[in-house]
């Protein structure tokens, strides 16, 4: 099957192009590119030629899904590419990642399927972001909904990553809905034999402290290191997660813990203002010490983060929050994580999971950070992606679905 990816890779680094540069390498890489260089390329099971418009409009967060003149021009650009693939290499599927709520993006949408639809047989939306359902009834006008619904409704196929986010594609009445939960290669496979011991061991050391024996062998099972890995911004959950630490410092203290909890918050920003106020936070007496922020960091540094955390702490209530990839990450290494009950965000957990918080909610934060430091949850967090968020599992279900629309 060949297929059109009309989406962009990274940079700028973020959920969606982290899954668009996953899909393509996963089918065997750009096919445009092994055309032009009659390379064979590598080995591909899944049956799934993908000839890719690298779509990028943006080359920093910050004007992600803002107007800037230009992009109009790279619009028409893009568009022009995907006409000529339609022709050159008989693709007739085209693949689009529609918009989060905000409008230039949305109007993006609309100029795109507007140009390229007509030349395809077959459409198929890949719902990344959450809420646009919500967002066109309450936000925006009965006119925009309606250019909307013109322009994007009846596509052959809308993939969702959660059954949270079927609303969002249903809304746009099309053919067929299919959820497809996200997926990664996995960054630990020497997780039983290097990762599952030291975490173990980690928490028997820290429930010895709990219980009052001071005396532990380990100085280091005193810290209790807290992860927060994602963009620095406050709909992030970046100044929760401070505020969560801090309180649950004190209450240590309080009761005379030597126990500490210790946040390194680690991601790029997307506002000069945020970052600033949130360096000035992490500057207060009280948190210095306590608070280390790293910006962007490499894979391997963002490896070595998730090996030596004890939490991962995530209290996201961001707008277009669908099934962060972070949080995949953090199950692969058996991390506990500390998140909110935010849009899809339960259901990448088991049943009743103790570590899901209200958002907005930094009591709610410090409470469940002390109670998960003394839990064992390696082992079943990590068996939760085995189960569901591997890379070959995703990309056989994605494959199944995009077959299913030539069928």
């Amino acid at each position: 099957m060949k297929l059109l990816v009309f989406a962009h890779v990274p940079p700028p680094y973020h959920g969606q192009s982290y899954e668009v540069e996953r899909l393509l390498n996963g089918y065997g890489g750009n096919h445009r590119e092994r055309k032009r260089r009659e390379s064979p390329g590598p080995a591909n099971p899944f049956g799934v030629e993908c000839y890719h418009v690298n779509a990028r409009y943006s080359r920093t967060l910050e004007d992600v899904g803002e107007f800037q003149g230009t992009k109009i021009f790279l619009i028409l650009f893009y568009c022009l590419q995907a006409i000529w693939c339609r022709f050159r290499y008989g693709v007739e599927t085209l693949y689009y990642v529609p918009a989060p709520g905000k409008n230039f993006a949305l109007y993006r949408d609309w100029l795109v399927m507007l140009i390229c639809r007509p030349f395809y047989k077959r459409v198929i939306f890949h719902w990344l972001a959450g809420g646009m359902a919500k967002w066109l009834e309450t936000t925006v006008s009965i006119r925009t909904r309606s250019l909307t619904y013109a322009r994007m409704r009846d596509a052959d196929l809308s993939i969702v990553l959660s059954e949270f986010n079927r609303r969002d594609a249903e809304k746009l009445t099309p053919r067929r809905v299919v959820a497809v939960a996200g997926g990664i290669p996995d960054p630990c496979p020497q997780f039983a034999s290097e990762i599952l011991p030291r975490r173990r061991a980690r928490v028997a050391a820290r429930n010895k402290i709990l219980a009052g024996d001071f005396q532990v062998a380990d100085e280091g099972a005193k810290i209790v290191n807290v992860l927060f890995l994602a963009h620095c911004t406050r709909d992030k959950g970046a100044f929760d997660a401070v505020a969560g630490v801090a309180l649950a410092n004190e209450t240590l203290a309080a009761e005379k813990s030597p126990l500490r909890f210790r946040l390194t918050l680690a991601g790029g920003f997307a506002s000069d203002t945020e970052e600033k106020e949130l360096r000035e936070l992490a500057d207060r007496s009280d948190l210095r010490g306590v608070v280390e922020i790293l910006g962007f960091i490499s894979s391997e540094r963002k490896g070595v983060a998730l090996r030596d955390a004890d939490i991962f702490c995530f209290p996201t209530y961001y707008l277009a929050e669908s099934q962060p990839s972070n949080l995949i990450e953090a199950l692969a290494f058996g991390l506990p994580v500390v998140t909110t009950r935010w849009r899809a965000i339960p259901e990448m957990f088991p049943p009743d999971y103790a570590g899901l918080v209200d958002p907005k909610s930094p009591d709610q934060i410090a409470g469940t950070l002390r109670r998960l430091a003394a839990e064992d949850l390696a082992g079943p967090l990590r068996e939760v992606f085995l189960r569901r968020f591997t890379l070959d599992r995703h990309l056989a279900n994605m494959a199944a679905a995009f077959r299913s629309v030539e069928e």
